[in-house]
């Protein structure tokens, strides 16, 4: 993963722990409810993997949420600051 890549998947895997943790989920109890493997959930929320479309949708679903408030995290962060030159 690239060094930009590795800052967004960083900043969205923090997001994702927030607001599981708002919801009183556990990372188990998150991918149950988003058919998703647990370690799928883990390796998002340490900024290994980064979601798809799909995958979004879907976690926004399990958390009862807006797919804006899963990424609304990138509209308070200077975007080319992240993205590759």
């Amino acid at each position: 993963m690239s060094r930009s890549s590795a800052a967004v998947a960083e900043l969205f895997g923090t997001r994702l722990r927030e607001l599981r943790h708002a919801a009183g989920l556990t990372q188990e109890a998150l991918a149950e409810r988003a058919g998703l493997p647990h370690t799928h959930i883990s390796a998002m929320e340490r900024g290994i993997k980064l979601p798809n479309l799909m995958t979004l949708l879907r976690l926004a679903v399990a958390l009862e949420c807006k797919v804006a408030k899963l990424v609304g995290v990138f509209d308070k962060t200077s975007l080319s600051s992240i993205l590759p030159k």
